[in-house]
């Protein structure tokens, strides 16, 4: 008999992405990624087993109140993952805009007990309601990843933005109060970061686009938008900038966004894990 696993930390990426919730609240986000190479495995039947457990809690320390979601995820596949595979998902909670947040993201591996870890930071919880010209965050995904995230008829494979093994990417953010029928354009620009990581912008080419458009937003005055990025970026840190201008009221409004891009190794793929449930075997 093998001797039980000693307890140990489980390093993960993660990012937080805000959009407008119902009622004044916000919809947070928390995408997750961890190497398999980092996980336990069991076997099920004659398929292997990957299985972790995600936490996501807002506390406002000023008035007292804990926002909490979680849920148990994993993967299965007929022979164990091998080589540099990450394996990614997420949750999503909504609470009320506050900025005197502390957020709490946690991954335990549900397979093999003393296994986890827990990151947090303050965390600033951003105000939607009201009627100017908004935007969200700017989410980041891979494309053609299968499965993901899904808000409205929007479907992201939501990454950390440490994690991006190429530089063609899909971008997803929404635009508020953009009246249905005026004309608006948006330009993506992203540009370099110091590779010291100060978060100073390089000097440097500044890559742009620049779209035109009809606002084709519903009722409830949201535009979402999907677009995919085929920038040839070399591996490094950038700052991503979207910015929209009604063009009928001259308003204007951005989000920006640091991500990275890395080269990946042979092998390196991204798997999507599903939600875990008791009553069908996993």
């Amino acid at each position: 008999m093998s001797a039980p696993a000693l307890p140990r930390p489980l390093p993960f990426y993660y990012d937080l992405y805000t959009f407008r919730g119902n009622a004044g609240s916000t919809d947070v986000v928390a995408a997750f990624a961890v190497p398999v190479d980092q996980l336990g495995r069991e076997h099920v039947a004659r398929d292997v087993r990957y299985r972790f457990d995600v936490t996501l809690i807002l506390a406002d320390t000023a008035v007292r109140r804990v926002y909490r979601t979680a849920d148990s995820m994993f993967v299965s596949v007929p022979r164990p993952l091998a080589g540099a595979r990450l394996l990614y998902t997420q949750v999503q909670v909504q609470a009320p805009p506050s900025v005197s947040t502390v957020q709490r993201v946690i991954m335990t591996d549900a397979t093999t007990p003393g296994i986890g870890q827990l990151y947090s930071t303050p965390f600033r919880i951003p105000d939607y309601s009201g009627t100017n010209l908004m935007l969200s965050d700017v989410a980041l995904g891979l494309p053609d990843a299968g499965g993901g995230w899904k808000r409205g008829n929007v479907h992201l494979a939501l990454l950390p933005t440490s994690q991006f093994p190429g530089s063609s990417f899909e971008l997803y953010y929404e635009i508020y109060n953009l009246p249905a029928g005026d004309r608006y354009g948006t330009e993506i620009a992203i540009q370099p970061l110091d590779a010291k990581g100060s978060g100073d912008l390089q000097e440097g080419r500044t890559v742009r686009t620049r779209f035109e458009g009809e606002s084709t937003a519903g009722s409830d005055g949201v535009l979402r938008e999907l677009r995919r990025v085929d920038a040839s970026l070399p591996d490094g840190r950038y700052r991503l900038t979207v910015t929209v201008t009604n063009d009928e009221t001259r308003a204007t409004a951005a989000t920006s966004r640091d991500f990275e891009v890395r080269g990946w190794s042979s092998g390196q793929t991204l798997v999507p894990a599903r939600p875990y449930r008791n009553d069908t075997g996993g």
